[in-house]
């Protein structure tokens, strides 16, 4: 699995920010390239996403909720990926800490992912993070 890191701080503190992360759903507004988030019930989610030039879809399951420390899920369907934001309190506000892990078994989409993926992950949770920071 490749992993990417990505971590920015908010002027808030841990409450307020995880607050809005934990609304999946909300989502689709953080990011230009998630098209829609289904809820699905039981905190599981379909997420439809278009980035390198492909539509993706897969389901989600958070996997721990932890206010307002840890948010976590896990892949079902779709690209295998899992993923965790870690929030800590900082003298600025909250320190977010991204940790993404994903694993595409199509040796061809592999190849063509891979090459921007690590870009377009980084550029994706900036302007989530951005976004969540314009709604605080």
């Amino acid at each position: 699995m490749a992993i990417i890191e990505h971590n920015a701080t908010l002027p808030a503190p841990p409450e307020r920010v995880f607050s809005l992360l934990e609304r999946v759903e909300d989502f689709v507004d953080y990011s230009d390239l998630i098209r829609d988030i289904e809820p699905l019930g039981g905190g599981h989610y379909r997420w439809h996403v278009h980035a390198v030039g492909m539509d993706w879809t897969f389901e989600v399951a958070i996997t721990e909720s932890r206010a307002p420390e840890v948010l976590a899920w896990e892949s079902l369907s779709g690209v295998h990926n899992r993923g965790r934001y870690r929030l800590s309190p900082v003298p600025e506000g909250t320190e977010v800490a991204l940790t993404l892990e994903y694993e595409i078994k199509n040796r061809l989409v592999e190849k063509a992912v891979n090459r921007a993926v690590r870009p377009l992950v980084n550029k994706v949770s900036q302007q989530i993070l951005d976004r969540v920071e314009a709604r605080l």
